[in-house]
């Protein structure tokens, strides 16, 4: 557990209203429940159906709309994983290659809800036990990002050590920068290295390999 436990969870308390009344959003906001996950992959590959995933069995009721990010209603077909203002969804796991691709909506906030948590508890550790090392993010909808203590990226990075990565591709250039306040760059891929503007017209494998040739290219 993260040494920093109850700083992250309680101390942000006391920033409820002060980080809830400065979030902004983009006009895209409004059109939340109009964004819904890639599902060109959806042949190759469901969560729901795969039993090493942390979201196998669950099913979405495209019908019904039940998640929201504050007061805006999001597509269904995204799923929860603890936070009240992130969601996801798993694209792609490839268990021969060790990768995980997936999307996400909504707003990361490590001060308020300690995303990061609720992210490393219940996806990524769920993940690595069954052989992920190397994760692909894809986080153009994701419109705003508070920071907090880095503890849980710290065990990421060191979870996935040596030889495994976490990239955050398509990041909106204001949240890079919001990241690279709290240092997270430090732990995670992202930046304008690694933005893939057409990422959706590739299969799994394409995107992947793509992400590694940055990665090679930054390391080197």
């Amino acid at each position: 557990m993260c040494p920093h436990y109850k700083h992250c969870c309680y101390s942000i308390k006391e920033r409820r209203l002060k980080i809830t009344n400065s979030t902004k959003y983009s006009s895209k906001a409004y059109f939340m429940h109009t964004l819904e996950h890639f599902g060109n992959w959806m042949n190759l590959y469901d969560s729901s159906r795969d039993p090493r995933s942390p979201f196998f069995g669950q099913s979405a009721n495209y019908d019904l709309f039940s998640h929201a990010v504050y007061n805006y209603y999001i597509a269904p077909g995204w799923d929860s994983f603890g936070s009240e203002t992130l969601y996801l969804k798993v694209l792609f796991a490839d268990y021969l290659n060790g990768f995980v691709i997936m999307e996400l909506i909504g707003e990361w906030n490590d001060a308020l809800y300690n995303d990061i948590m609720q992210l490393k508890q219940h996806v990524v550790d769920p993940l690595l036990e069954s052989g992920i090392t190397q994760f692909i993010l894809i986080g153009e909808n994701v419109f705003n990002f508070h920071g907090s203590d880095d503890c849980y990226y710290e065990e990421w990075l060191e979870a996935v050590s040596p030889g495994g990565w976490a990239v955050f591709a398509n990041a909106r250039e204001f949240v890079a920068e919001e990241m690279k306040v709290y240092g997270l760059d430090g732990y995670l891929y992202f930046g304008e290295a690694f933005q893939l503007d057409a990422w959706r017209t590739l299969t799994p494998l394409q995107v992947y390999k793509e992400i590694e040739s940055r990665i090679r290219k930054e390391l080197s």
